[in-house]
């Protein structure tokens, strides 16, 4: 099983392409992906900074380029954020939470307005159309960055969450026990800029067209009524 990225580098999404594949598109990928070691000081984002009258969810399900693609394509959504939540290292860089070190997981931060889409509705988005049943692993991206996680702010989260998991769980929808983790909210730190929209720039690299496509396909069988 593969391990935590220890280069600190995005090219491990490659690896099951094959070698050929990924030489090919080496000169491409490499230009978008260079970043300071050092990320610039940002504010975390806390629940306080939403919007009025919108409301917000972290969530987190492997690489953030897919959950960023999926859930900005759901009715009521106004922005997915990718990003870095539940960690213990204050602005973290792409290379550092790869690294396993920082406790951070890739994430999503949604703004979503709840008169159109509910908070439930977006956790069973992410129960269904990604795996919650493998352990710090989506599909090739394996380490605890990759976790499956659903970051709650009130009671209220916590409940819908839990449940949302046990009608999974009950309905056997999933080979086996989902294994996300339900956890207090604490903090969410935006990712660098080059990782934003990054599918919807970068749809054409193999990445892209392997693992984020099917998982948009999905969303589309399952969820095709709620998406833009």
């Amino acid at each position: 099983m593969q391990t935590q990225d220890s280069f600190g580098s995005p090219f491990k999404r490659l690896w099951p392409l094959g070698v050929v594949a990924f030489l090919a598109i080496l000169v491409a990928v490499v230009a978008p992906k260079l970043s300071p070691k050092v990320n610039p000081v940002v504010t975390p984002v806390y629940a306080a900074s939403t919007p009025k009258g919108l409301s917000s969810v972290t969530l987190a399900g492997g690489c953030f380029w897919s959950m960023e693609a999926m859930f900005k394509r759901i009715k009521g959504v106004r922005s997915a954020e990718p990003g870095y939540a539940g960690g213990s290292v204050k602005n973290p860089t792409y290379e550092q939470v790869c690294s396993g070190a920082t406790g951070h997981a890739e994430a999503v931060n949604i703004i979503y307005d709840p008169k159109v889409v509910s908070y439930g509705q977006l956790v069973q988005v992410l129960l269904t159309v990604l795996d919650p049943t493998t352990l710090n692993q989506q599909g090739p991206d394996v380490g605890t960055n990759y976790r499956s996680a659903i970051f709650f702010k009130n009671p209220a989260e916590q409940r819908i969450a839990q449940g949302t998991i046990k009608q999974m769980d009950d309905s056997g929808f999933w080979d086996a026990p989902v294994v996300t983790e339900v956890t207090p909210f604490t903090n969410f730190y935006p990712a660098e800029q080059y990782h934003h929209n990054y599918y919807d720039t970068h749809y054409n690299l193999p990445y892209c067209r392997a693992v984020i496509v099917p998982k948009l396909e999905k969303m589309q069988h399952y969820f095709g009524k709620i998406m833009k």
